[in-house]
């Protein structure tokens, strides 16, 4: 088992967040932006990390982790690496329009409704369709 950390990019707009999906470089599946941890870098330090890197995003990470979801990494044809993803949320400031991985995803706004219903991964879907930024400590 591994671990990596995943950012939930999010807005406010009139008073309901909305979030922020990518698709994955191999299948087009949306999903959220995630890796692995990296060295000298803090759980969310490496989440806002990869949510620029996969997604242009300048924002406020939370120090607070939402939750956690797991999924099985496709290696190969047969081998599969279980995963378990710290999640944190990060309020966009800006998104950046020239970002290392545009030409290999892309990004859409949602609905939290929305957004639950187009990731596959269960746990991940209940932390997007509950997430309510006003719970957040800082």
């Amino acid at each position: 088992m591994r671990t990596q950390f995943a950012a939930l990019p999010y807005r406010v707009v009139r008073g309901k967040p909305e979030i922020l999906l990518i698709t994955s470089r191999e299948t087009g599946r949306w999903i959220i932006p995630k890796g692995w941890p990296e060295d000298g870098l803090t759980a969310p330090e490496s989440a806002a990390r990869e949510a620029w890197e996969e997604a242009g995003v300048e924002g406020r990470i939370s120090l607070n982790c939402l939750g956690i979801y797991s999924y099985l990494k496709v290696l190969d044809r047969q081998d599969r690496l279980p995963i378990v993803v710290a999640v944190f949320p990060v309020k966009v400031r800006k998104l950046i329009e020239d970002f290392p991985e545009k030409g290999e995803r892309k990004r859409k706004w949602f609905s939290r409704k929305k957004a639950a219903a187009r990731v596959d991964e269960p746990e991940l879907r209940h932390m997007i369709r509950d997430f309510d930024p006003t719970h957040l400590r800082d």
